[in-house]
């Protein structure tokens, strides 16, 4: 066989395993409100991969490669909402699960039919939710892991700017918005850390830890594109904040969330 000829054959099809993405979700009532949240998510992490790929000027081969792993990066959330109805972190890690099904029950092979990318993907999709991702040291794998970690960070601020309030935070933004935040939580987004999901008790832990997600984007292309589009002032003031600690809070946060994204030197 011609080396061009192999070559052909170890390339990543992503229109092809996305056809087959699309099978998969026919097992879906895609008029569920969290099922075509999550439906929209997953397209939006390939179009924001796609993106960081383009600003990161990767080869067409790392390109196609975080294209599969945005698009499988989530497959463990509809079995979340199919079992649970859920999307909370104490009914399953959704992470976990969807490397299980990928690789521990072979579904992968429908999606990419060779292996030669598997320790990138299963790495890049165990890792894309870890509170930090740390331990990962082969270069291009981490590459991976940092881009989906940053795609999916930017289309939930879509999520967050105008998706249902009710569908992902099960409450309108007026009860959101008149709950407290607790001491911990104020301290670490107000400190530049990340919110660790126990820690989260109020409405407002969850709303601000959505906001803290920024601290945690490994690209300067990443935080450009929050620039861009506005995104901290736009979260923030989606919510009326009427009780009176969270609003002195909320605009502390805002004004060093602003300064952060505009000043923030990344990988």
């Amino acid at each position: 066989m011609k080396i061009d000829s192999v070559l052909k054959m170890s390339k990543i099809d992503y229109n092809a395993a996305r056809a087959v993405f699309e099978n998969y979700l026919n097992s879906y009532d895609r008029k569920n409100d969290k099922v075509w949240l999550k439906i929209v998510h997953t397209y939006g992490v390939v179009a924001e991969s796609t993106e960081l790929a383009k600003r990161l000027r990767l080869g067409e081969e790392d390109a196609s490669l975080a294209r599969i792993i945005a698009l499988l990066h989530d497959i463990g959330r509809f079995e979340q909402l199919k079992r649970y109805d859920s999307f909370m972190p104490d009914t399953m890690d959704h992470a976990s699960f969807g490397v299980h099904i990928l690789f521990r029950e072979g579904m992968i092979r429908q999606f990419v039919p060779e292996d030669t990318w598997d320790g990138i993907i299963e790495t890049a999709i165990a890792r894309h939710s870890d509170f930090v991702l740390e331990g990962v040291t082969e270069e291009r794998v981490l590459l991976h892991a940092r881009i989906i970690r940053d795609a999916d960070k930017l289309d939930n601020c879509r999520v967050k700017h105008t998706d249902d309030l009710m569908t992902f935070m099960g409450a309108d933004a007026g009860k959101i918005g008149s709950t407290a935040i607790s001491e911990k939580i104020r301290k670490d987004a107000l400190e530049g850390k990340s919110i660790l999901s126990a820690d989260r008790v109020t409405l407002m832990d969850y709303w601000v830890s959505y906001l803290a997600y920024f601290y945690d984007l490994n690209f300067r292309e990443s935080l450009d594109i929050v620039e861009e589009n506005d995104y901290v002032r736009r979260i923030i003031h989606r919510i009326p904040y009427t009780e009176p600690n969270t609003k002195k809070t909320m605009e502390e946060l805002e004004k060093r969330l602003v300064r952060y994204v505009h000043e923030a030197k990344k990988v």
